[in-house]
C-alpha cells in the first residue's frame, strides 16, 4: 500500500468511526482534539487502527503519536516491516 492510499484509508476509517468530516483530518492536526478523544475513545481508536491495518501499537508509542501525520508515518513504517 502506498503512503497516499494509506492516508486516505486512515482518514476514511477515523472520520466514519468518530463522526468527523474527512476534511478536518490533516497531517498537522492534533488527533485528540480533532476526533474529540477521551482516554476510553483513544483506546477504541488504537484498537480500530490495529484491526484495520494489522499493526500493533503499544501504550508508550501512543503517547508519541500526537498528529495525524505521525500516525500515518507510524502505521506506514510498521506495514513496511
Amino acid at each position: 500500500m502506498e503512503i497516499q492510499e494509506l492516508i486516505e484509508k486512515v482518514n476514511e476509517v477515523l472520520a466514519n468511526e468518530f463522526e468527523v468530516e474527512v476534511g478536518d483530518i490533516t497531517s498537522d492536526a492534533n488527533i485528540k482534539k480533532t476526533l474529540q478523544l477521551d482516554s476510553l475513545s483513544l483506546v477504541d481508536m488504537v484498537a480500530l487502527i490495529e484491526e484495520t491495518f494489522g499493526v500493533s501499537i503499544k501504550g508508550v508509542e501512543v503517547a508519541n503519536i500526537l498528529t495525524f501525520g505521525s500516525l500515518y508515518e507510524f502505521i506506514y513504517g510498521r506495514m513496511q516491516k
